[in-house]
Formats: structure tokens, sequence, C-alpha cells
């Protein structure tokens, strides 16, 4: 026993980060499941506005973020992280309040797809996300009549779960806490006011519960986890391990909803599990998240 230097390391780290990211998936798809009950009454942006806004004072009390002293392309970083935050979750809700949980979260899933795809350097890489796919396809079981609005708003959260992981990944080698999350948190926070207060008035007691719990655990303690997880394991590991997201919708809806499990739901499972557990084992040939130099930022 050596010490801490070569592949062990680098697994250990891809390990526990795919943890983080099995609970961030597990809040994601809770507290959107807790916050569709709020959608008839206040709409799906509002509650994503007000959540967020809860998530970033949470934050902001927590990690206390300094707001002078970052660069311009710092700033730069975390406005496009915030705003891919604001634009995921107002469309992902609105996702939510169209489509099936499941089918919501596979349509989300394709952003980090298309990330783990992109920055494959062999074709070999590329068939690991791809098995993800085949399996997120299997969970949700599409069918029946297609709610084009939903898949509009599915599409649109894929894109900014792209950009999101990318900017997770650039925002957290500028920062050695948690502090650039936070500040784009409340960045986030500001772009979604024209949503979240005009319904501040409407929200009674029990639905600022909701919203709080939501906001706290889906928002702030899930974003904190990505965040974590991609200077643990990379942007890639983690896209890949955000398949996750669809088997936690499809396990939380059966939940929810008494339904069964069908036999290709269950492969899905299979396959999607296989498919993180191998890009978690592969980690240790991946560049893990080097230390920031002036070029590392857009």
């Amino acid at each position: 026993m050596n010490g801490l230097t070569g592949a062990g390391p680098a697994r250990t780290r891809a390990f526990l980060g795919a943890g983080l990211v099995l609970v961030s998936c597990l809040s994601v798809q809770a507290s959107a499941a807790l916050a569709s009950t709020l959608f008839d009454r206040l709409g799906a942006p509002a509650v994503a506005g007000l959540r967020q806004l809860c998530a970033a004072l949470v934050l902001m009390v927590l990690v206390r973020p300094r707001v002078r002293g970052h660069t311009r392309q710092e700033w730069a970083g975390m406005v496009v992280y915030g705003a891919a935050m604001a634009v995921m979750n107002v469309a992902y809700y609105g996702a939510v309040g169209h489509l099936p949980l499941g089918v919501a979260a596979t349509l989300l899933f394709l952003g980090p797809f298309v990330v783990a795809v992109a920055s494959a350097r062999a074709w070999r890489e590329a068939l690991l996300p791809a098995v993800g796919l085949v399996g997120v396809v299997l969970v949700t079981e599409p069918g029946g009549t297609v709610a084009w609005a939903g898949i509009a708003f599915g599409l649109l959260s894929a894109l900014a779960l792209a950009c999101y992981t990318v900017f997770a990944q650039r925002v957290g080698r500028a920062s050695s806490g948690l502090e650039g999350l936070a500040v784009s948190v409340g960045i986030s926070a500001l772009l979604l006011l024209p949503f979240s207060l005009p319904a501040a008035p409407i929200v009674n007691g029990s639905d600022w519960g909701l919203v709080a719990v939501s906001g706290v655990v889906g928002v702030a303690l899930a974003f904190t986890l990505d965040f974590r997880a991609v200077k643990m394991a990379g942007a890639k590991v983690v896209a890949t391990l955000f398949s996750l997201d669809p088997l936690m919708g499809a396990l939380i809806g059966a939940l929810a909803l008494a339904e069964s499990l069908s036999a290709p739901v269950l492969v899905g499972m299979g396959l999607i599990v296989s498919a993180g557990a191998m890009a978690t084992w592969r980690a240790e040939r991946l560049p893990v998240s080097p230390m920031p130099s002036s070029t590392d930022h857009p």
C-alpha cells in the first residue's frame, strides 16, 4: 500500500462521484414529483422560480460567497451556468406537466447523453452512453398520444442540462469550494423572478412548505452533489451517470401510482445501471478535473 497514487484513487473518486449522482438523481425526481402537485394552482414556471429562490437563499446563508474578486471569465461561466439552471428547471417542469415523469426524465437525459458521446475520444467510449440510452427507452416505454408541447419542453430541458453539465466542471475548476455554485444558483433565481414574484402572494403556508422542501432537496442538495461529482469524476462520467434520472423517475412513478414494472422496464434498468457502473469503472483512465488555468474558461 503506497499512498494515494495511480488508478486506485481515481477509481475511488469515480465511485464516490457515482454515489453522489445517485443521491442527486433521487433528490431531483422525488422533488419533481412533490412540486408537481402545485402546478395546477401556480404553474410550472412559478414553482420552478420559487424553489430556485429558496435554494439560493439556503446556499447564500450556508456558503456566503464573495461577489468581488472574480475575473470576467469566471463571471461569464457562472452566468451561463445559472442561466442553464433556470432554463432547465422551467423546461423540465413544463415537460413533467405534459408527460409522465419517466418520459420527461428520458428527454432530459438526452442532454448529458450528447455530452458523453461528443467528449468520447474513441468509438468504444460512445458505447456506454448508447447502452444507457437504450435502457432509458425501455424504462419509459413511450407510447400513446404524443404531447408535442411536453416533448418540446423536454428537448429544451435536455439542451439546458447539457450546458449545465459542461459548465458545472468549468465553474468547479475556478472555485475551490461551493462559492461558484452558490453564485450561479443566485443568478438562476434572479432570472426566474418574473415567474416567482407574481405567484408569491397566492402561495399559502402548506404550499410554501412544499416549495421549500423541493428547493432544498431538488436544487440546493442535488446541485451541490452534482457539482462535487463533476469535480471528482469529470463531466463525461457524470453525464453518463445521469442516465439514472429516468430510472429514478420510473421507480418513483411506480411507487406513487402503484404501477407494476414490466419485463422491458426491468431490462432497461439493468442496462442503465450496467452502463453507469462501467463508466465509473473505466474512469481511472480519464483525466479528472485538472487544476484551473487561464485557458480553462470560455
